[in-house]
C-alpha cells in the first residue's frame, strides 16, 4: 500500500485552496475590518469571473498563475491563530494524568457521584487484572 498516492487534489480543490489563501492573505494585508471587506470581496470577484471555464488547460494555468501571484504577494508576518499549528498556544493544553482525581475532595467528588463509582469500580477491575496478568506485588524490603 505504500505506492498508493495520498496527495492528489482535484481541480475544484485546488482553486478553493487557492481562494482561502488568497483571503486570508488579504486578511494579512488589510487590518481594518472594512478594509479586509472591500479587498476580500474584489479577491471573490477575481474568481467569479474564471468560474465559467470549460478548458481545464487554461483553467489549470490559471491556478498556477494565482498560486505564482499568491506566492509573490506574500505577507512578511502572516496572520496567524494562536491554538493552530505553528501557533504560539499549539499544543500547550496539559492534559492531567487521571490519578489527579483520586486527590479530589469528597465534596467535589459527591457532585459526580455515577463517575467516581463507575471509576472505583473499574480501579479495582484493572488491580484484578494485573494481578491475573503478572502476579500480586512483593511488598519492597527497604532496610538496606
Amino acid at each position: 500500500m505504500a505506492q498508493v498516492p495520498t496527495g492528489i487534489i482535484t481541480h475544484a480543490q485546488r482553486v478553493c485552496r487557492l481562494y482561502k489563501k488568497a483571503v486570508r492573505l488579504t486578511q494579512s494585508w488589510y487590518t481594518p475590518r472594512h478594509a479586509f471587506r472591500y479587498h476580500a470581496v474584489l479577491v471573490r470577484e477575481r474568481f467569479d469571473q474564471n468560474k465559467d471555464i470549460k478548458d481545464m488547460r487554461t483553467a489549470r494555468k490559471l491556478v498556477e498563475e494565482g498560486e505564482a501571484e499568491l506566492f509573490q504577494k506574500a505577507h512578511p508576518q502572516p496572520i496567524g491563530w494562536a491554538n493552530s499549528p505553528g501557533g504560539l498556544a499549539y499544543g500547550r493544553e496539559v492534559e492531567l494524568p487521571d490519578w489527579v482525581l483520586d486527590y479530589w475532595h469528597p465534596l467535589e467528588k459527591a457532585q459526580y457521584p455515577d463517575y467516581f463509582a463507575r471509576r472505583e469500580q473499574r480501579k479495582k477491575e484493572y488491580v484484578l487484572w494485573w494481578e491475573k496478568q503478572y502476579g500480586k506485588s512483593q511488598p519492597r524490603d527497604d532496610h538496606h
